[in-house]
């Protein structure tokens, strides 16, 4: 087992990461730019070193200044969380070549997942299935428009290299067409420098479905059931829950079979996430995410297994302790994600927070690097903390979270806590019955 860690991240998931560390006798070292000097992570970490300063791309994205921080304290591994570095091949790489350990999966499946394309191919040729759309990138409008024909409208343009939405435009006629494209791709090279883009079609009420997956060296590959994340805003996730209230342990046990066996060909190592769209009983691959999810202590919840804790084993190069007989899910976990923003629309509210308290009692976990006097810096992503209650039924759990949410205290700067104040009471929430577009819709017709 490694001695000691460099956690490359800031915010909670650099907590979490500290304490799976902490729990195994593992040293660790923190990051951090200027602006996070005060920052929990800092503070908990045996060790710390400034890589830069506050904005993102001359700190925690600085990968020579955060290879340096390992020769300077000695770290023999790299965790790279989620977000910034996390689905870099080349950093991933990088480590490599410096002897060191990038706690993650191998560069070469980063590197394809990474590629929505190319992901697609590879995971339809081991036996996921797939939405049905074009098999490459698209070149023209003229290519374009005999493909939807093909496959039907609505159809969906998403950038090759796209993520968090953007590069994604609806196309609901043919005459919406020639638009959608150019935009989608007009945005894709804004925001990745690439503006190939490809098509599927578009579902009209999917669920988002994803499974959350465990491999290691030597040819295991387990799963941990799945997250349904379909409440979103802009393709960002708000609620996620585990397990899905769409799905039946038929339906669990076979996407899961599927996706272990495919994962198994691949030769994948580490965590990883599959997503897919689930409608009307079919399941439609969207992507691989080749990290630890913001989402995975839902997962944990119903579980018992510790995520963290598993990619630092696997990461080491011990075998998975646990077989996929040995999984069992137990009762029902829901996690909200706590921005520091205005709840309705969504405006980030950065700034000092005067007033904190955590809820807590049994089944009821807060994941946050927030503590009382601390300063949000504006500088990067809005997330402030990751409300996660468990209990023995989805009934109870919503009970548990409402009380939850009403417990929780942050004064000084606005959240979304009361966004979801609101959707604990909703009947569809209550019942179950949404699917991606709901709450867009929802927020829709409550601003409208």
């Amino acid at each position: 087992m490694f001695e000691k860690v460099l956690i490359a991240n800031r915010g909670e998931i650099a907590l979490r990461i500290n304490r799976a560390c902490k729990e195994m006798g593992i040293s660790t070292v923190a990051i951090h730019s200027t602006a996070d000097a005060d920052a929990m992570h800092v503070r908990l970490a045996d060790e710390s070193v400034c890589v830069g300063p506050a904005p993102a791309s001359q700190s925690y994205l600085n990968m020579p200044a955060i290879i340096a921080a390992c020769e300077i304290t000695g770290a023999e591994a790299i965790h790279p969380g989620y977000g910034f570095l996390s689905e870099n091949a080349r950093f991933a790489e990088i480590v490599k070549e410096h002897g060191l350990t990038f706690i993650g999966p191998e560069p070469e499946h980063i590197r394809l997942m990474g590629d929505k394309i190319a992901a697609k191919q590879a995971v339809k040729a081991v036996g996921i299935p797939t939405v049905p759309g074009s098999d490459g990138a698209v070149e023209s409008d003229s290519e374009a428009e005999k493909l939807a024909e093909e496959i039907g409208y609505p159809v969906l343009i998403k950038a090759t290299a796209g993520g968090g939405g953007r590069g994604m435009k609806v196309a609901q006629q043919k005459s919406e067409l020639s638009l959608a494209l150019s935009t989608a791709r007009t945005e894709a090279k804004t925001a990745f420098g690439n503006d190939a883009v490809y098509m599927e079609k578009y579902l009209e009420r999917p669920r988002h479905i994803e499974v959350q997956v465990l491999a290691d060296k030597f040819g295991n590959v387990i799963h941990l059931g799945e997250r349904d994340c379909s409440l979103q805003r802009r393709h960002q996730k708000v609620w996620e829950e585990a397990p899905s209230p769409a799905l039946n342990s038929a339906q669990r046990q076979e996407i899961g079979a599927i996706v272990t066996t495919a994962l198994a060909k691949l030769g994948y190592l580490g965590a990883g996430t599959i997503e897919f769209l689930f409608e009307e009983g079919r399941f439609y691959f969207i992507e691989m995410n080749t990290r630890v999810q913001v989402e995975h202590p839902v997962t944990e919840a119903i579980t018992g297994i510790d995520i963290v804790r598993e990619q630092l084993r696997i990461a080491a190069g011990s075998p998975l302790e646990i077989a996929q007989s040995d999984v069992v899910i137990s009762g029902h976990a829901i996690e909200c994600r706590i921005n520091a923003e205005n709840p309705f629309k969504f405006t980030p509210s950065p700034g000092q927070i005067t007033q904190f308290h955590a809820p807590g009692g049994l089944g009821v976990r807060f994941d946050s690097a927030l503590y009382d006097g601390y300063r949000i810096p504006p500088y990067y992503d809005s997330l402030a903390g990751k409300l996660i209650v468990h209990a023995k039924n989805r009934n109870e759990c919503l009970l548990r979270l409402r009380r939850a949410l009403d417990e929780l205290v942050v004064g000084g700067i606005e959240t979304t806590i009361p966004l979801f104040q609101e959707l604990v009471r909703q009947p569809d929430i209550l019942n179950g019955d949404y699917h991606i577009h709901w709450l867009e819709q929802f927020l829709a017709r409550r601003n409208g």
